[in-house]
């Protein structure tokens, strides 16, 4: 039966058509006319907008009578029926449509405007493009691995989104000669990303820079100038192991490798080690340890699990004058200091007896230096076997003073020690 003269019982009968097909639309390609003898065309063709624009749009039915006509046909917008106040028959073929102050399209590859005659068939259709032009990319920031390759990334214009399909597009050249080259890998460490993977020239700066463009305009960053020698990285240190030292409550020994790259390229290399407790997200972060590949963390809580990780950063590298970038953190690795068995507060340390003279003050005044040397070297061999060589003779000073007031009569101690002055 013709569109137009359905029955009661099949207009009573008929559903809106499914929603899937009309978002595949401006996917697949907007149909541009029914079936059938009776075809229609929806003005302007796949409009493209800026944010708060208004839209006219017409639908005109072509073909011989009888057939659709303007009163019986109606609009959709992604799927949902618009209301018919935005419509108007201008005459017995042609629909109006009028859309103010439009949104962002809800998908980048652009809404789905469709007419429809009486019984949900669809006539025309059209794909509308509402958004913003691209604004400039920012913050390039581009490291090497291998002193052969480059990856790249960006952050988009300062509002980002801008409701239309942006493609970005990494530009780079030699400084002061050659032609300019477009990175092909993209997406690789995240969605704003590029890696160049071979084919790239050490001791001359390169030029980079990111394109954006839309179907509302187009949008260039500033350039980057580097050397592929300044720029270079690793991967984070491998095997890290951190265990007790010995019965020390208070300190953990942190060990290493190299990352290989250091000794394939004759890199030097300089690390950072960061720490926290187990029930804590604030690390800690050691800057001093050079280039060692070992240390010791001091000032810690007994009786506390620490995770610790490394990672370093290369440099010197055939003579650059930058210091490289910082790889990632290595993986964390966990170990507990063991616990305290000294008594706590009030738990009846020994005080010094009645009409001895104490060693209290001196004791004291070495303890906290060395303490205060503990904590501010962290990694300084030096101030280790001092602290060690100060714990062995305190150790050792102690329990020889014991052996000699147990051998001692009484009545001797006191002589034993001199004539008073």
């Amino acid at each position: 039966m013709p569109a137009g003269r359905l029955g009661p019982a099949a207009q009573s009968a008929r559903r809106p058509p499914p929603l899937l097909p009309l978002l595949l639309l401006c996917v697949l390609g907007a149909p541009r006319a029914g079936s059938g003898a009776h075809t229609a065309v929806i003005s302007p063709q796949d409009p493209t907008l800026l944010i708060g624009s208004s839209l006219q749009a017409t639908c005109s039915v072509h073909g011989d009578q009888p057939g659709p006509t303007a009163e019986g046909l109606y609009w959709t917008l992604n799927g949902r029926r618009l209301p018919p106040e935005l419509s108007r028959v201008l005459n017995t073929s042609t629909l109006a449509l009028a859309l103010a102050n439009l949104n962002g399209s809800r998908q980048q590859s652009g809404d789905n405007l469709v007419c429809h005659a009486r019984d949900g068939s669809i006539l025309a259709g059209s794909c509308l493009y509402v958004g913003l032009p691209p604004e400039k990319p920012f913050n390039i920031s581009c490291w090497s691995k291998n002193m052969k390759d480059l990856t790249c990334r960006w952050t988009p214009g300062a509002h980002g989104e801008t409701f239309l399909h942006t493609n970005y597009s990494l530009k780079y050249k030699l400084r002061w000669y050659g032609q300019d080259n477009t990175c092909e890998e993209y997406h690789t460490v995240g969605p704003h990303s590029c890696h160049i993977p071979k084919d790239l020239a050490l001791f001359t700066p390169y030029e980079i820079w990111v394109e954006a463009t839309n179907r509302l305009g187009s949008a260039r960053s500033d350039v980057l100038t580097l050397d592929i020698l300044d720029v270079v990285t690793t991967d984070p240190p491998p095997d890290v192991h951190v265990s007790r030292v010995g019965g020390l409550e208070d300190q953990l020994s942190v060990r290493w490798v190299s990352p290989p790259a250091l000794k394939d390229f004759l890199f030097q290399a300089k690390y950072q080690i960061r720490y926290r407790v187990e029930d804590s997200v604030d690390w800690k972060v050691v800057d001093d340890v050079s280039n060692q590949t070992s240390c010791r963390l001091a000032g810690l809580k007994p009786g506390t699990v620490y995770f610790v990780q490394v990672r370093c950063n290369p440099f010197g590298i055939y003579g650059s004058k930058k210091a490289g970038i910082w790889s990632e953190w290595s993986h964390p690795t966990a170990a507990s200091t063991p616990r305290s068995e000294r008594p706590g507060p009030g738990g009846g340390a020994c005080e010094p007896r009645g009409g001895e003279p104490s060693s209290g003050p001196v004791r004291r005044e070495l303890k906290q230096f060395l303490g205060w040397l503990k904590k501010h070297a962290y990694c300084s061999n030096l101030s280790f076997r001092l602290y060690d060589q100060w714990r062995a003779w305190m150790q050792k000073s102690h329990k020889t003073r014991n052996q000699d007031e147990g051998i001692l009569p009484s009545g001797r101690r006191g002589a034993a020690r001199g004539p008073a002055r």
